[in-house]
């Protein structure tokens, strides 16, 4: 190998494919049709709300214990038929409520969107490869 100090590497053989790669580059890639394209932001979403939905529940149950806990400081009982202990205890509820329904969404939103990722994992149209090279270990590490 002769090395002119050119910078210009491309020998014979390549000179035929330097057209090839525009000709991939002016191709625009199908995107899944339908609801698959909107199965990885469903997903995130999904895992999101549930996450979310989680914490809120959790700050609930100790702002609830925590109430619940300065009510019985004097005596008295949470279970109580009074108006006061019916008040704490119904103090969460709605928010209690809402956490579940958000988590059950976000739980069912998260599992509809792998769903779809899964069923198209194997669709030609969503695809994102090197021009269909089949690339393994050695030659990402040059071996």
């Amino acid at each position: 190998m002769d090395d002119s100090g050119t910078g210009d590497s491309t020998s014979e053989n390549d000179a035929g494919r330097e057209d090839s790669g525009r000709e991939d580059a002016g191709q625009e890639r199908r995107s899944p049709q339908g609801l698959a394209r909107y199965a990885r932001p469903a997903l995130i979403a999904g895992a999101v709300i549930a996450v979310v939905s989680i914490a809120l529940l959790v700050i609930i149950f100790f702002l609830d214990s925590f109430n619940a806990t300065v009510y019985s400081v004097g005596g008295k009982s949470v279970q109580d038929a009074t108006d006061e202990a019916r008040s704490i205890r119904e103090t969460y509820t709605t928010a209690r409520l809402g956490g579940l329904i958000f988590l059950i969404l976000g739980v069912l939103l998260a599992a509809a969107g792998g769903w779809l990722l899964y069923r198209h994992r194997n669709d030609e149209d969503g695809r994102r490869d090197e021009g269909g090279e089949d690339v393994d270990f050695e030659d990402l590490t040059g071996e």
